[in-house]
């Protein structure tokens, strides 16, 4: 049962959102790398990975283009 990466998104409000989605459609889901995303203020791009466990890959993949994200 590892993590692995889902996607990496430009924002943490954007981030913890699809990780909602995620878990409300039952996908266990985490965000890794929201405290370091504060930076962006001072023109720092670092992205927050959404994660998943390796078994839930594939539909978490099936829900991100549900739901449209790239």
């Amino acid at each position: 049962m590892a993590l692995v990466e889902l996607v990496r998104l430009p924002s943490g409000a954007e981030a913890e959102l699809l990780r909602g989605r995620l878990e409300s459609a039952g996908v266990h889901a985490v965000c890794f790398d929201a405290g370091m995303n504060i930076a962006e203020s001072v023109g720092l791009l670092i992205p927050v990975r959404v994660m998943v466990l390796d078994e839930d890959l594939g539909e978490a993949e099936a829900l991100l283009a549900e739901f449209g994200v790239n």
